[in-house]
């Protein structure tokens, strides 16, 4: 079935250059924000260029990841849609999952019979909210977070230098063995790209080579995704 036609109207696309415009400005901020914080926390100009870049290249392996998914849910959602929900903001596995519920919740078929202007709505209205409340959520507990964060400071400041690691790490870890329960190929892809980030950490360190650190999610996913199709 074709794409309803409201999926491609000028409306949604000067929303989605909106959003990018947004992110963009936003961008911008964080970088002076950082730039002016930079001489309190100890780093020097070169470190928080070296920084910048390190999250530049360990951002292109999880973008290509989304890239892949975003192009076969062009067809389903139209590209201002995709822009936004998916590549932007969203994650693609809660996006489709939140918009099948709302064809499932319509009787209709996402993408196939029935799928008209106002199916495209209510999956597209049913996105937005789910991302929404993640948004309110953030805003709302930040400042809690962040009161938190200076008491807990004040008795005893090796705490926060402990529980954000230990936070990251317990996320990550959680959300890599989950995977692994899937099939014997995504336990292989996990053990690979676990042990070659170690590695790669492990010489960084011992021939001071920082642009290993630089690359080392990027190759440690790489070698993860070869590992995965000699498995296949």
């Amino acid at each position: 079935m074709d794409l309803p036609p409201v999926a491609q109207s000028p409306v949604l696309w000067t929303a989605a250059i909106g959003v990018f415009v947004v992110i963009v400005v936003q961008s911008v901020l964080y970088w002076r924000a950082a730039v002016r914080a930079a001489p309190e926390a100890g780093m020097s100009r070169a470190e928080l260029v070296r920084a910048l870049r390190t999250g530049a290249v360990t951002a292109i392996g999880p973008s290509l990841a989304v890239v892949f998914v975003a192009v076969g849910l062009l067809a389903v959602f139209g590209t201002p849609a995709v822009l936004t929900r998916i590549g932007l903001i969203g994650s693609a596995a809660f996006e489709t999952a939140a918009a099948q519920t709302a064809a499932d919740a319509a009787g209709i078929e996402l993408g196939g019979a029935g799928y008209d202007d106002r199916a495209f709505a209510l999956v597209l209205f049913t996105m937005s909210i789910g991302g929404a409340a993640w948004m309110v959520s953030t805003l709302v507990l930040t400042p809690l977070l962040r009161r938190a964060d200076h008491r807990i400071r004040a008795l005893n400041p090796v705490v926060m230098t402990i529980v954000p690691s230990a936070a990251m790490t317990a996320a990550f870890s959680y959300l890599g063995l989950a995977e692994t329960l899937k099939s014997g190929v995504h336990l292989i892809t996990f053990v690979v790209g676990a042990l070659t980030m170690v590695l790669l950490q492990v010489a960084a360190a011992r021939w001071r080579q920082r642009w290993l650190k630089e690359w080392s999610l990027g190759v440690a996913m790489a070698v993860a995704l070869g590992a995965a199709a000699v498995a296949l």
